[in-house]
């Protein structure tokens, strides 16, 4: 069972970086940077509501567990309209 699921990961991930490549090949550098940015804020827009939601909204709790100020943690959160936590 955990070789057919291995496998179907690896095809998986095989899959997506093909399409990845073909996608990032035919794009200009402008793009990708965009392309970067917006998955990268998406990414870290999930970890930082799982972790107010772990740490019941307390900021000092978030930051301590993100291993970041508080200041930076505000200053993200305010980004992404998530300060509205305690």
């Amino acid at each position: 069972m955990n070789n057919v699921i291995e496998r179907r990961q690896n095809s998986l991930k095989s899959s997506v970086e093909t399409c990845l490549k073909l996608y990032f090949d035919n794009l200009n550098g402008e793009k990708v940077n965009s392309l970067y940015k917006m998955v990268i804020e998406e990414t870290e827009y999930a970890l930082f509501k799982t972790v107010l939601q772990h740490t019941e909204g307390n900021q000092s709790k978030a930051a301590e567990c993100l291993g970041i100020t508080r200041g930076t943690l505000r200053k993200r959160l305010k980004h992404y309209h998530l300060n509205h936590c305690k």
